[in-house]
């Protein structure tokens, strides 16, 4: 089939729209839930070089001075929040202290979680209703009270944290696998409806990382041994090799991806 001279300008034009502020997150705001540490200082770090300001609730202090250092090296503002993620009304707040500080919210990630490691049989409510409260309830709660507002601005991007247990069962974790399985399916749920009003729902699914949460992991030669020979990249993840994918999440560059759950593993899922 043969382009005609006005599809081929056509074609030329939206190809010339293209250029790398489409990665560019400056004058965007972002809360990072759990953004003090671990994966989620990397998610606030990234996202802060890229030009975003951020907001942070975390449960408790750890790491706040660290993580402002490095987030104001880059010439952005950050801004802390105490907060119980778990609680009623919770997600609300963070939402109106956000709106508060920032005047508006552009990007939402839901990173705050937790794990709780027991073989199945000796499994206990308590460590069930923790792990599923923070890990699948507040991202709902929080990602509810985002969209409202990306609703009434008509754009947005909430980026939802999965794992491998979002595609595995693994082993005494269930209430985790759980969590991290609701976590896709709310991606989903979310990114089917509001794409009407130009938002944009996705999942980052982390393989094994280098983070103090995996150091018991990689100091059990045997189990480290048996992780590493399922990676055909043949090293765990570091935290930086994650940033990339949660900037292009956030920015324009993903308008159009919507719904995805992206693994970022070093190839594990393959094996």
């Amino acid at each position: 089939m043969v382009e005609s001279r006005e599809e081929v300008k056509k074609r030329a034009e939206v190809l010339n729209t293209f250029n790398m502020d489409f990665f560019s997150l400056k004058g965007q705001v972002a809360i990072i839930t759990g953004g003090n540490t671990g994966l989620g200082q990397a998610y606030a770090v990234g996202l802060a070089e890229a030009g975003a300001d951020i907001f942070i609730p975390t449960f408790g202090t750890e790491g706040w001075d660290d993580t402002r250092k490095l987030i104001e090296k880059k010439g952005r503002r950050v801004e802390f929040m105490q907060v119980d993620l778990t609680k009623q009304g919770t997600a609300q707040e963070v939402i109106d202290q956000a709106l508060d500080v920032f005047g508006h919210v552009d990007i939402l990630i839901n990173n705050a979680g937790m794990i709780k490691r027991n073989p199945i049989l000796e499994s206990k409510d308590e460590d069930w209703n923790q792990v599923i409260n923070i890990n699948l309830n507040a991202v709902y709660h929080l990602s509810l009270a985002a969209a409202k507002v990306m609703a009434k601005q008509n754009h947005g991007k909430i980026i939802n944290i999965g794992s491998m247990l979002s595609f595995q069962g693994g082993k005494f974790i269930p209430s985790y696998t759980a969590s991290k399985h609701g976590v896709a399916g709310l991606t989903k749920s979310f990114a089917s409806e509001m794409g009407a009003y130009n938002v944009q729902v996705n999942a980052i699914a982390p393989g094994y990382i280098a983070t103090a949460n995996t150091e018991p992991i990689r100091k059990d030669q045997q189990r480290n041994a048996e992780i590493l020979g399922r990676i055909p990249a043949g090293h765990w993840g570091e935290t930086n090799e994650l940033m990339g994918t949660a900037v292009f999440l956030a920015s324009r560059a993903s308008d159009y991806v919507t719904g995805s759950i992206i693994a970022v593993d070093g190839g594990y899922l393959v094996r």
